[in-house]
């Protein structure tokens, strides 16, 4: 009887663990089921108003759709995509031809702050957020490129949907992402009033950056008219094209500029890009004034130039996927190209090509990075989106101190060249009939105030014996080191003279007596036979002067200056004596006959 007892017992106790198995098993395949509902995301986001912006970081799932075309209701109902938790460095292998879906879900919440999903990429194709309301049907906002910005939800800089609360449930949202450059963006979530704060600082910086390129505009068109340069018509057309690329990378141009145009709105930062680069290029060419210095040179820039036109043309008629392939080569080119230009440019002497080998550098950093990211291979964030305005912003200003040096000293080149009729090019004083001028109005300033000047004529003796001891060279820089001392001797009011060669002039306000005349003669010689920095130290000037005072004896500067050198002419070639000085000038006296 105990026997049957504990049987009964034993078949009831394995009964009972056979159906709580079995229960087991249902409820198992029952939470897969749940699991498997695409439109619930693994965790729930927190929204913290504090704490803005909030990033999705790994609050949600993705999956990346290899052809494209499902639907929203077509990923809602299919339990086979392996969804996997988003990432917190926001870098997706995403390809074109590919769709990115991001699924997270939201608490319930009182609708006392407005919620945006914010995706700070303004080159972004397509960004939809779907949300599933009680009726059970999936509700699109829409923004991208590909959607003219008046059609948006929130028409924005950058893609920025609204987020709605339930205040009894949660809310599931799917977001799908198109872009043929990859994404990497991030993803996070704002209040109204903290995208508000934002813009005001964001506009701040742009203020600076359109700014500085309207400034560079209108500088350069009254460079244009006022000095006739073509390089500040360069110059105003690049500050152009920079404030457009500015705008285009920033998402102000297709907001303000050209709202209604999808088509242009997705290719205008491609073409804004490559016709800037082709104006930055010219441009520096014609700073450094390439066509007159390398011919070859010259030509490659502007094979490079055309070949940006043919590709800008390209790239008006291609779909999205071909052109990342077809610009990045040429963002490789150019800076390293402009790069080249100026490292050759400062290596040969130019003045400028130093300060534009600076002023270029960090644009070509710039390019890299956005390089990068456009190669995924690095995130989209604050560093790689201002690197490229902020070295716009700084190139600019550079090259115009850079084009304002370059037309001040193109100004003093024009007045030397208009004053090579006036002054000796080697020495820089004034020539033997400027001097005759100048001679005369003394004279005649002479006789009215009634006082003396002194006119002296100085010639250097022992060139040919400096070229035998040491050198043409020394022989060459000897005149040279004399003009110097002359100009060094000479007070403001004074002028100094190269008449030939080896023979310069001195032309001393007075009032003069004879006994102060004497001294300019010794001083003169003494300043000449003191060493020159650069030559031996035995190797000095030797000169003899000849000095008059006018108008006594030289009524005329003809009379003067031919008396003095008679004066000079006269002396022996062995004489040790330096210093002459004329006697009275008498004028002729002229016979009549009876």
């Amino acid at each position: 009887m105990d026997f049957s007892r504990t049987s009964t017992h034993l078949a009831d106790t394995n009964g009972r663990q056979t159906v709580l198995r079995r229960w087991l098993a249902c409820g198992l395949v029952l939470l897969l089921a749940l699991a498997g509902q695409t439109a619930h995301a693994r965790t729930v986001l927190e929204l913290d108003p504090v704490q803005q912006p909030v990033t999705l970081a790994d609050w949600g799932d993705y999956w990346i759709d290899p052809t494209a075309q499902k639907t929203v209701q077509d990923i809602a109902t299919d339990v086979a995509p392996p969804w996997q938790p988003t990432l917190p460095r926001n870098i997706y292998p995403l390809q074109p031809r590919q769709a990115l879906w991001i699924r997270f879900t939201v608490p319930p919440a009182p609708d006392a702050e407005r919620w945006l999903l914010e995706i700070p990429y303004p080159a972004l194709d397509r960004a939809s957020l779907y949300t599933l309301d009680r009726a059970g049907l999936w509700r699109e906002q829409r923004a991208g490129d590909l959607t003219p910005v008046n059609q948006w939800s929130t028409p924005h800089r950058h893609p920025l949907l609204v987020v709605n609360f339930n205040a009894e449930e949660p809310t599931h949202y799917m977001l799908r992402l198109d872009n043929v450059q990859g994404f990497s963006a991030p993803i996070r979530f704002v209040s109204s009033g903290h995208v508000l704060r934002s813009e005001q600082r964001v506009s701040l910086f742009l203020g600076v950056y359109f700014g500085l390129a309207l400034l560079g505009l209108v500088v350069g068109l009254v460079g244009v008219i006022v000095l006739g340069d073509r390089a500040y018509l360069y110059y105003a057309v690049c500050s152009a094209l920079v404030g457009l690329t500015q705008a285009a990378i920033t998402g102000v141009a297709a907001l303000h500029l050209w709202p209604d145009s999808s088509q242009w709105a997705d290719r205008s930062l491609v073409v804004l890009g490559v016709w800037m680069l082709m104006a930055l290029l010219v441009l520096n060419a014609t700073i450094v004034s390439l066509g007159q210095r390398s011919r070859p040179l010259h030509l490659l820039v502007w094979a490079v130039v055309l070949a940006g036109a043919a590709l800008s043309a390209a790239l008006l008629q291609t779909d999205s996927a071909l052109r990342i392939a077809l610009v990045v080569p040429y963002l490789v080119l150019v800076p390293i190209l402009m790069l080249g230009v100026n490292l050759w440019a400062w290596r040969r002497g130019d003045r400028f090509g130093g300060w534009l080998l600076l002023a270029a550098a960090p644009l070509a950093v710039s390019l890299a990075l956005a390089i990068g990211r456009y190669l995924q291979w690095l995130p989209l964030s604050f560093v790689t989106e201002q690197a490229v305005l902020a070295s716009m912003a700084l190139q600019m200003p550079c090259m115009l101190a850079v084009l304002v040096l370059r037309s001040q000293h193109r100004r003093e080149n024009t007045r030397r060249i208009q004053g090579l009729d006036r002054v000796d090019p080697a020495s820089g004083l004034i020539n033997e009939s400027v001097f005759a001028e100048r001679l005369s109005r003394m004279i005649a300033r002479s006789r009215r105030l009634r006082h003396q000047g002194a006119v002296l004529m100085i010639d250097l003796v022992n060139s040919e014996q400096t070229q035998r001891d040491f050198g043409r060279k020394a022989a060459q820089d000897l005149p040279l080191h004399v003009a110097e001392r002359l100009l060094s001797t000479a007070r403001d009011i004074d002028s100094a003279a190269r008449l030939s060669e080896h023979r310069f002039a001195m032309l001393v306000e007075g009032p003069f007596s004879a006994e102060e005349a004497a001294t300019l003669g010794p001083r003169i010689v003494a300043r000449c036979l003191m060493p020159y920095q650069g030559l031996p130290i035995d190797c000095v000037a030797q000169v003899r002067v000849a000095y008059a005072l006018v108008p006594r004896q030289g009524p005329t500067a003809e009379i003067a200056l031919t008396r003095l050198a008679q004066k000079l002419a006269a002396v022996a070639p062995q004489s040790k004596r330096a210093v002459f000085m004329l006697p009275d000038y008498i004028a002729p006296t002229v016979t009549h006959p009876v």
